[in-house]
């Protein structure tokens, strides 16, 4: 069963702080350093000073960016620009967001949840980690002892248990209405009635919980928990996480492609013939014009096949697109040569036979090689990656359909994980509507 631990958050106090429009951020991972810079000017309070601070080249061990995130912490808190709320709390969370000229709403609560080893089969992965970004959250939380934004959990209840006592909830005005920088809209309602969080936490007690966004946050967070459990503080065993429901209608994932680069040897020829040794493989004109609106009407014929095939759009400069299509029967015989140990539902991801068929087997690009970033590198930016391909950046550009939430949580239930990169849940969570200080 999963745990789920009403606590009491932390959140802005607006009237010192400022509006939160200038004082939160988008996760740390998808921030680089330009716009971290951003963030930084914005406001002095913003939560970029906690979450993601910058590094100096006069850092050491006594003055760096965790000593300096848990000095800001404490005056923050000191100074009654973040306050804590007054009783355990669960939050109700919506985010209002623009998708292809319409407005779609995703809804969820944020809470704390008890970790455990994924081997439990109560909380379950579906991509793999790296080190390097574990080690990075695990200093920030020794630290700080604080989580200042949630991992991306997803539950699945038909009965809608939540929605049911949420829509009490937001038949008032939101306790927090904001819209970001980009145009989407939060709105936060604070449960604190004992009854309904009693009802929320036992509704748990049967369900999984599968990490859609956050894998390294969760995995550092269990370390932690173990590390200062050997310590004899036991107060570590929850993290922060927004869980949303597989059956809201506002859930979105998109595709991240991939950028194929410095492949020693390389021929585009040789590629191309040794493509048609297994798709069927079919060359499409750009136009001279307007390259970005015909590359998507590409895409979603190539999302319009998925039912019998996998399909794939592959760029190598010039003026042609190829189509790759390989029918999933014929796709089920070649995955289950030396896979064995996968699960039918790995075998069958789109992300799974790129990987397998194209990346390893053609073009050499191992796990090692995808973990250092030698050969390949992800983008969700569909027309530049063409223009990046032109301009001798990169060798190639594969483009994916996105993966469908039921791949989610079929590969994550079967106990396997997705090649990194596998899907991008759309939108990301905000950083700072809410934190977790363990020390309360």
């Amino acid at each position: 069963m999963a745990t789920i631990v009403p606590f009491r958050g932390i959140r802005y106090n607006q009237t010192k702080a400022g509006q939160l429009v200038d004082l939160v951020t988008p996760p740390y991972d998808v921030i680089n350093s330009d716009e971290q810079k951003r963030y930084y000017e914005k406001n002095s309070y913003n939560i970029i000073r906690l979450e993601y601070g910058e590094s100096h080249t006069s850092d050491d061990s006594q003055n760096n960016r965790y000593t300096r995130a848990r000095s800001f912490f404490t005056a923050w808190l000191e100074q009654h620009i973040l306050v804590h709320e007054e009783q355990p709390a669960i939050y109700l969370y919506e985010q209002e967001f623009a998708i292809s000229g319409s407005r779609l709403t995703r809804s969820g609560f944020i809470a704390g949840i008890g970790v455990e080893e994924y081997q439990t089969g109560v909380i379950l992965p579906h991509e793999e980690t790296l080190s390097k970004a574990k080690a990075d959250r695990l200093e920030l939380l020794r630290h700080c002892h604080a989580n200042f934004s949630p991992i991306f959990g997803l539950y699945d209840d038909s009965t809608l248990t939540v929605e049911k006592i949420a829509s009490y909830y937001k038949q008032n005005s939101a306790n927090v209405a904001f819209t970001d920088e980009n145009g989407e809209s939060h709105r936060l309602w604070i449960i604190t009635n004992p009854n309904d969080l009693a009802t929320i936490t036992a509704l748990f007690k049967d369900l999984k919980v599968y990490i859609a966004d956050g894998h390294h946050r969760y995995e550092t967070a269990l370390n932690f928990h173990k590390e200062m459990l050997a310590k004899g503080d036991s107060r570590f065993s929850f993290c922060l996480m927004t869980l949303v429901n597989l059956h809201d209608p506002g859930l979105v994932i998109y595709p991240t492609h991939r950028l194929v680069k410095n492949v020693t040897g390389f021929s585009a020829k040789e590629f191309l013939d040794n493509l048609k040794k297994i798709f069927t493989v079919t060359a499409l004109t750009l136009p001279d014009n307007d390259r970005e609106a015909f590359l998507t009407t590409e895409l979603n014929a190539n999302t319009a096949l998925l039912s019998d095939n996998h399909a794939f759009l592959l760029y190598l400069g010039g003026d042609k697109l190829y189509r790759l299509i390989i029918k999933r029967a014929a796709d089920s015989h070649l995955m289950a040569a030396g896979r064995s140990t996968f699960s039918a539902a790995w075998r069958s991801l789109d992300v799974a036979v790129l990987q397998s068929l194209v990346l390893e087997g053609m073009l050499g690009i191992d796990k090692e090689k995808r973990a250092g970033g030698t050969n390949l590198a992800y983008t969700r930016e569909e027309a530049d990656a063409l223009n990046r391909v032109d301009s001798g950046e990169f060798q190639a550009v594969i483009y994916l359909n996105p993966t469908r939430v039921r791949e989610v949580t079929e590969v994550a239930a079967a106990g396997d994980k997705m090649p990194q990169k596998s899907t991008y849940f759309y939108p990301k969570l905000i950083t700072g509507l809410v934190i977790n200080d363990f020390t309360v």
